[in-house]
């Protein structure tokens, strides 16, 4: 009777334990559930400022790079000049690099067309001014479940993230975007066939390219956080630097959907600087690993 009254009791708390553990897992996602919550209103309060505004952010900002007066073709203008009275170029001319015609004609072919191109562009502007605050909820969760050591290494993670991301959105708007409409728009298979874009298309367009590209910017970060699990190390990444430059050529053309060299070297040149970022990114964190384990062994 002892040995089954033993079994039992040690049934009950192995059941208990489990029980806690259960609750634990469900208290976790309970945690993580409020979070996504909290990052989704503000999403959706970002997306109702949009869409209050959506007049000026549709003229100023969404349109603004199908516009020859855009920010970008003004620049590339005043860098034709410079080159023409500055460098000794044969046949080189400054209005190559100037804009003055895009040709961008925009129709919309559904009866509720309009309307949902002012909500879902709205949510799409939500989502790209809400991701810092949706990786701050994020690092509120992970925090607690990091050592003393990982938190201090990782206490970056909200600045550099939302950096990298909103510079990826800036290169993405500012670069890629324009460039991408200047070919696009222009391009022809023959003189019989007239361009005229659906707006849906051209939303489409503009926002892949710029949340793409910041979503690649994330590089290093993801390089960090694999070189801390130690899947990667710097050693690595340098043997198979070229592997990595034709892979980020492949990414630039997938990214950039116009076929010019000019616009594809434009968008893999930031790529190839991030990788060099990301190599010095892993040599810190092994670094830091070694100098760990000689304090360790030293203790």
């Amino acid at each position: 009777m002892s040995k089954l009254s033993d079994k039992i009791i040690k049934s009950i708390k192995d059941k208990s334990k489990n029980l806690e553990a259960e609750m634990s897992f469900f208290d976790h996602l309970e945690e993580l559930r409020w979070h996504l919550v909290r990052s989704a209103l503000a999403i959706v309060v970002f997306s109702i400022l949009a869409f209050v505004y959506y007049d000026f952010i549709f003229d100023h900002v969404i349109m603004a790079p199908s516009k020859v007066d855009f920010w970008t073709y003004r620049m590339m203008c005043n860098v034709g000049h410079f080159l023409e009275n500055n460098v000794a170029w044969p046949h080189f001319k400054a209005s190559d690099f100037c804009i003055d015609k895009i040709n961008v004609s925009l129709i919309n072919t559904e009866l509720a067309g309009q309307f949902n191109l002012q909500i879902n562009s709205s949510l799409l502007i939500g989502l790209i001014a809400g991701i810092p605050y949706l990786l701050f909820e994020l690092w509120r969760f992970i925090r607690p479940a990091l050592h003393e050591k990982e938190r201090k290494a990782a206490s970056g993670f909200v600045f550099y993230a939302s950096s990298l991301f909103i510079i990826g959105v800036l290169f993405g708007y500012f670069v890629i975007t324009p460039l991408s409409i200047r070919f696009l728009a222009g391009y022809t298979v023959s003189n019989t066939i007239n361009n005229l874009f659906s707006i849906d298309s051209y939303i489409s367009s503009v926002g892949t390219l710029t949340i793409g590209t910041g979503v690649v910017f994330q590089m290093p970060i993801l390089v960090y956080i694999l070189a801390n699990i130690g899947i990667l190390t710097p050693k690595f990444m340098r043997s198979t630097r070229r592997y990595a430059i034709v892979v980020i050529l492949i990414i630039a053309a997938i990214v950039t959907p116009t076929p010019d060299a000019l616009t594809m070297t434009v968008v893999a040149i930031p790529l190839l600087l991030l990788y060099e970022l990301s190599i010095s990114v892993a040599a810190l964190v092994e670094k830091r690993r070694k100098k760990r384990n000689e304090l360790t062994i030293i203790e």
